[in-house]
């Protein structure tokens, strides 16, 4: 049987909304997160991220700092009893940035790369898998690749839920004022399935 499995955005839905995270000092995770993680584990979810990092297409910051906030954030949810199975990023951008990284690549959101590439190493059941951002770019994207979706209300989730709903096409499966709210949500559902 092949493993389901949760894919979160990063910023805004893991850690504080904060523009470009030029610092390891301004990468502030939400308290909530680990226990939210631990609840995906137990459920049974392989759990990765996948997020849009074109600051380093730009200059603001290189891959190097993208791998010490990635490495903080495997550590943290660790320490609180839960597991990320592994951490896709784009680097790129296809109309600003410098050298190697100003291309148009299919990895950056919402082209399916990097799920692609988590199906290919892990074998996913994307049809019992998960999408979850603060976006509603992160729900088409989901939404594209055929899994579930769920909006959460931190970073920009609450300002685009009340002022920008009345022009969505499609809506998320699922509303949930944060990461942890949506990881109860999926519990629930896996319990009466």
């Amino acid at each position: 049987m092949k493993p389901k499995a949760v894919f979160l955005d990063r910023d805004g839905t893991i850690n504080e909304e904060m523009g470009y995270i030029n610092h390891p000092s301004r990468y502030k995770i939400y308290d909530f997160v680990p226990e939210a993680i631990r609840i995906l584990n137990e459920c049974g979810f392989l759990v990765f991220v996948v997020t849009n990092q074109s600051g380093v297409a730009r200059g603001y910051f290189d891959e190097k700092l993208v791998s010490i906030i990635h490495n903080r954030l495997t550590e943290h949810v660790h320490q609180g009893g839960g597991k990320i199975d592994r951490i896709y990023y784009c680097p790129h951008h296809p109309t600003e940035g410098i050298g190697k990284y100003r291309i148009d690549c299919t990895c950056r959101k919402p082209r399916p790369g990097m799920i692609d590439r988590a199906v290919e190493e892990f074998g996913i059941d994307l049809y019992k898998s998960y999408m979850i951002g603060d976006r509603y770019k992160d729900i088409i994207f989901g939404r594209n690749l055929g899994l579930k979706t769920i909006l959460v209300l931190t970073g920009y989730g609450l300002g685009e839920y009340t002022y920008q709903r009345e022009q969505w096409p499609e809506y998320p499966d699922y509303i949930s004022d944060n990461l942890l709210g949506a990881s109860r949500e999926i519990q629930i559902r896996e319990m009466k399935s």
